[in-house]
């Protein structure tokens, strides 16, 4: 039973005695007389909250779809801006889902609806950077060429101190993708679980209750992500040389940081609500839970953060050497109008061709598949010329084109474990 506490003034002289003036503010009270929320709507419940947030969320939509349609427009590279463009579909997806969430915020429990779709989307991203990163240095063989057989040298920074005395294999690589395809199984199968335990009443965020699905979901999702970002640190640590040319710190910072950040961020709200730093409100009109309540906060801050992220990601994954590299393709007349490394005739045949899932199938049986140890991929090798990037020149020696196929090599034999 909620009780209400105020303060009545008395009635003045000559005014009627049945219309008593009550004070502007007041507390709602719980039965054992402590305080629960107060009558004044918090912060995330106001215009200025929606409006501040809003105006985030939009300038960074604007800045990110623009960066998105001018590499569509400028598609001159497929086998790398398919996954570039995948990777800044995490700013609109992060941003819209948690506007979004934000206004239904008085909705309780509405946040785990809109969360589900965002938290797909992170494992998607994490794959496609590796997937960008194996593309920039020409595939699985030509990496192994370059790492096999060195000593992985051990790094308590990078996590590698356990692996002295091994060295690089074809096992690692295969750690690697497996590390991070299993996030991309993992994920949506908690957040299908999820909602299905919130369907059933046993979930709500920051109950660490043992008979309630919010402890599990966050210990599986804890190792889950863990185990990704583990593994794209092992895959820098051993090519950061040969990445060197393509700017890879701001790249890796960013995609880590989007990601990791948030998930954090979420735990460190939902200790502060087990702590009881996050009150509820429950009011006459509104009764929103403390885990709602945490969950707008991570929302509002989500909002802000795309906008920086927004401008990081098109400094990070700039469009500009794609579109010399067309007009360098366009110089050659035998290339015809498009050009030899643009296949696609039209922005939309070119976003759809970059959202289809085909590769990821085909990766993860790939890479899942008993006959792996048998072969690696390799990309057909086609010189090119100089691609510009910034003040570094690179030499491009796979090709770029979007009809290029994979041939299976024989390198390997069956023992060549990591």
């Amino acid at each position: 039973m909620i009780v209400v506490t105020g303060v009545m003034s008395e009635p003045e002289l000559g005014s009627p005695a049945t219309t008593p003036v009550a004070a502007p503010n007041f507390s709602w009270m719980s039965e054992d007389g402590s305080p629960t929320a107060m009558e004044q709507p918090i912060f995330l419940m106001t215009t200025a909250a929606q409006a501040i947030s809003g105006f985030f969320v939009w300038t960074a939509l604007l800045i990110t779809c623009h960066q998105i349609y001018m590499h569509l427009r400028c598609y001159s590279c497929p086998n790398e801006q398919r996954y570039i463009v995948r990777i800044l579909f995490i700013v609109p997806i992060y941003a819209f889902d948690s506007w979004l969430s934000l206004l239904f915020f008085t909705n309780d429990q509405y946040y785990v609806y809109f969360g589900t779709v965002r938290d797909c989307y992170e494992a998607f991203v994490i794959y496609n950077f590796l997937s960008l990163c194996y593309e920039y240095l020409g595939g699985e063989s030509s990496i192994m060429s370059e790492i096999r057989g060195k000593s992985i040298e051990s790094s308590c920074m990078y996590g590698t101190c356990c692996l002295w005395g091994k060295t690089y294999s074809i096992g690692f690589l295969r750690f690697c993708k497996q590390a991070t395809l299993q996030f991309c199984v993992v994920k949506p199968l908690m957040a299908i679980s999820t909602v299905i335990l919130q369907a059933f009443g046993k979930y709500r965020d920051g109950d660490f209750d043992v008979t309630r699905g919010y402890l599990y979901v966050t210990i599986i999702y804890n190792i889950s992500v863990s185990l990704a970002l583990y593994a794209l640190f092992l895959f820098y640590f051993a090519t950061r040389e040969l990445l060197s040319p393509y700017s890879p710190v701001l790249k890796f910072f960013m995609v880590k940081s989007v990601i990791f950040l948030s998930f954090w961020q979420g735990m460190l709200l939902a200790i502060l609500e087990k702590c009881g730093a996050i009150p509820k409100i429950h009011s006459a009109n509104v009764s929103v839970g403390e885990g709602t309540v945490a969950a707008g906060y991570q929302d509002f801050i989500i909002c802000v953060e795309m906008f920086f992220a927004a401008l990081a990601l098109r400094h990070a994954f700039t469009y500009k050497v794609y579109a010399d590299k067309r007009l360098d393709a366009q110089a050659v007349p035998s290339y015809g109008p498009y050009g030899r490394c643009a296949p696609m005739k039209s922005i939309s045949s070119s976003l759809k061709e970059t959202m289809n899932p085909h590769d990821i199938v085909q990766d993860a049986i790939h890479n899942f598949s008993p006959a792996y140890q048998q072969y690696t991929q390799q990309s057909t090798l086609e010189h090119g010329p100089p691609w510009r990037n910034g003040s570094h020149i690179i030499s491009r020696s796979h090709s770029c084109s979007g009809a290029r196929d994979n041939e299976k090599t024989l390198l390997l034999s069956s023992d060549d474990e990591f």
